[in-house]
């Protein structure tokens, strides 16, 4: 049995206007057409972080309307523009969700989803407090033999990324130490750098996925804050499958057509 997951990531959605000249109504409308069409067999739909750009109540319930037309569950994280309050109030989550964070597990036909709570309110950076850090070692513990993937918006190392690396998770190390204790670790996932990065740490696989709203720019040529622009690079979803303890994760595109067929 092969069992299917489907993983946006960054949508930072507004109810009105554009984002960095991109309209996330467009691109999460396109995002959720493909995945009507060609993925509807997904166990569920993972969305790592920044599901907002701005978090309020409005925010968060024109999103929660976007997503309705999906045939499979959501599964959402919170990320740095995140708002763990109002998302809890616009879309449902997990009866195994920390009562302080939005972080849960998922049992899958033969395998578990850890889904992390890597926010600090009001910084770019995460972390991961002693609180959570338990919860994830008793839930590697309740796995048992099962694979596990874990998602989370902010990745658990640094990837050559110069200007997004400082506000990755800030005590990454600690998290990979800990991880790297359980061999039925099968894969991280991970948002926030909006460029899809995939390699090995501490033994640990690890990917990083392209954006639904907008990309980061490659790190090379160089460029910093005050250059910094979107490139024109379609938007991505991954397409996350475990079969027989092995996870694959494919890195699609699709190509939304907004003002003038610009991407």
């Amino acid at each position: 049995m092969v069992v299917k997951l489907v993983w946006l990531t960054d949508l930072h959605f507004v109810a009105d206007g554009d984002v960095l000249g991109h309209d996330p109504r467009v691109r999460l409308t396109a995002a959720v057409e493909f995945i009507r069409a060609h993925l509807s067999d997904a166990e569920a739909y993972v969305i790592t972080g920044d599901l907002v750009d701005l978090a309020s109540e409005g925010a968060y319930a024109a999103l929660a309307e976007l997503l309705e037309p999906l045939p499979m569950p959501v599964l959402p994280l919170v990320g740095n523009h995140d708002d763990r309050t109002l998302l809890r109030q616009a879309l449902p989550l997990p009866e195994s969700v920390m009562g302080a964070f939005v972080q849960y597990a998922v049992d899958l036909p033969g395998a578990v989803l850890l889904c992390l709570d890597t926010l600090i309110p009001g910084r770019d950076a995460g972390e991961l407090c002693d609180d959570r850090l338990r919860w994830i070692e008793a839930e590697l513990a309740r796995a048992g033999d099962r694979p596990v993937i874990l998602a989370m918006h902010h990745p658990p190392l640094k990837l050559g990324l110069p200007m997004l690396d400082p506000d990755n998770l800030q005590n990454g190390a600690q998290l990979l130490d800990l991880l790297s204790r359980y061999p039925n670790v099968a894969m991280i996932l991970a948002g926030h750098v909006h460029r899809p990065i995939a390699g090995v740490a501490q033994g640990l696989p690890f990917h990083t996925q392209r954006a639904v709203l907008y990309q980061a720019p490659a790190p090379v040529p160089a460029w910093d804050w005050d250059s910094f622009a979107p490139p024109r690079e379609a938007p991505g979803l991954g397409v996350v499958s475990l079969k027989n303890g092995q996870v694959t994760v494919q890195d699609l595109q699709f190509c939304p057509y907004e003002q003038g067929g610009a991407l």
